[in-house]
């Protein structure tokens, strides 16, 4: 494309909702498939935002707390259409998670073991693997310009993955390294590669490079408390709603401590949630935590929708109701508004002073360092769902115990090439992988 293209028309906000419920159906691969997805729709294809920007929203995104592909499409919709827009994106993103795993953790209470299921999901998990290395991939040609930043990425993938290194501590010293870089080699830490970089792929985009931020997104203190306040209200007013059933008031206390904690993703904050929700609530099973999150790795949405089958399944067992289908979904629903509710404030309240230091590099500059690293945490997760995929009995003790799974590793190899080489659509990877595992299943 050429620089004298026209920007594309700003789109209505119902042509919008079009493409955030679609997004919210196809929505696999976790984060990295996601923000992947959003990439190649948005910056790419409609031209709505350009790369720079994408990657300034994206990088602040990665300092939250919470899931940053739902905060990422919260951002940017935002930016468009206000806060209106910022909740139709945010909503779409999950709804059709929350609803699929609702509907799953009923079918698994009621009829137990699911064969087939198990088939699909055998199919899946390797084309996952694919899509989270393909992103890596997208993402990082993208966002690494120089040996630097590619250190700053292998270092960051060095750390996590031999040292165990938790994520805020990489981001941490990844921004550090960025802070310092920007002050005495400004040139390697420009993020988006300078003004217009992208109009020489893609064209001019309707939230370009140099377009001043919308009125709605002009930073003030006051605004900034009243956002504050709005969304202490509303927690508050859900709280005392349920707070007369103790064990729904219990899940809106944990979750919402829950969503102030998951700096680095959702792997990040697995662990906790395994260790309340299992162990001190004792809302479901060891057994029951670990089906959900294999489920959660499968269906759209983010991986953090794993909140929601614990809901569920706490809901129930503790009988909430007498009703198990009220029980579930009353659970189910508390998990997922207090773990979603502050990845809203975050955006409508922080979202101005983003957009107020774009295009200072005392602010890009750590920004991009962090992007960098992100790349190399994605190769983690890229390594540890191949790890997990083509040694299923594998443990941290013995790394490459148990059968070796010869047909996961075709199945990723060919995703990879169908995603990289000939451009194919996320969705009808997925769905072909799915049938092979099933059919690979009844066969065997």
């Amino acid at each position: 494309m050429s620089d004298h293209l026209a920007p594309p028309a700003p789109p209505t906000l119902g042509e919008a909702l079009k493409y955030w419920l679609k997004l919210g159906f196809i929505s696999f691969g976790g984060p990295a498939g996601q923000i992947a997805m959003m990439h190649q729709e948005l910056v790419e294809k409609r031209r709505w935002i350009s790369e720079q920007r994408f990657l300034h929203a994206l990088n602040f995104c990665m300092l939250l707390p919470g899931p940053e592909a739902i905060q990422l499409a919260i951002y940017i919709a935002w930016l468009m259409h206000g806060i209106r827009g910022a909740i139709m994106a945010g909503v779409l993103f999950f709804l059709p998670a929350f609803a699929l795993l609702s509907l799953l953790a009923g079918v698994y209470l009621s009829y137990g073991d699911l064969p087939l299921m198990a088939g699909i999901f055998y199919g899946i998990k390797p084309a996952v693997v694919a899509v989270v290395l393909f992103a890596a991939w997208r993402i990082g040609s993208k966002t690494i310009k120089n040996g630097l930043l590619l250190a700053i990425g292998a270092l960051a993938f060095v750390g996590i993955f031999f040292f165990n290194i938790d994520f805020p501590w990489i981001v941490l010293a990844a921004g550090t390294l960025g802070a310092i870089g920007g002050k005495f080699a400004p040139a390697k830490f420009k993020g988006g590669g300078g003004h217009g970089a992208s109009h020489k792929q893609y064209g001019p985009a309707l939230i370009d490079d140099d377009t001043p931020p919308p009125a709605h997104a002009a930073f003030s203190w006051g605004k900034t408390l009243v956002t504050t306040g709005i969304f202490a209200i509303i927690w508050g007013s859900v709280m005392a709603v349920i707070g007369g059933q103790q064990i729904l008031a219990d899940m809106g206390a944990f979750f919402t401590e829950a969503a102030f904690l998951t700096i680095g993703g959702a792997y990040a904050v697995l662990p906790y949630v395994y260790q309340a929700a299992v162990e001190h609530h004792g809302w479901l099973t060891g057994a029951q935590m670990i089906d959900g999150l294999a489920l959660g790795e499968t269906t759209p949405g983010p991986l953090i929708m794993v909140v929601t089958w614990v809901g569920y399944i706490g809901g129930v067992t503790k009988q909430v109701f007498a009703d198990p289908l009220a029980a579930g979904l009353a659970g189910a629903a508390v998990a997922t508004f207090f773990t979603f509710l502050p990845s809203f404030l975050f955006i409508i309240a922080g979202g101005p002073v983003v957009e107020a230091s774009r295009g200072e590099l005392k602010f890009t500059a750590p920004l991009t360092a962090i992007s960098a690293a992100v790349v190399g945490v994605i190769m983690n997760l890229a390594v540890f769902f191949a790890w997990h995929t083509f040694w299923p009995a594998a443990t941290y003790a013995v790394p490459f115990g148990g059968s070796f799974e010869w047909l996961p590793v075709l199945v990723a190899a060919a995703s990879f090439v169908a995603l990289w080489k000939y451009q194919a659509d996320v969705m009808k990877v997925i769905g072909a992988c799915a049938l092979i595992g099933l059919v690979y299943t009844l066969i065997v």
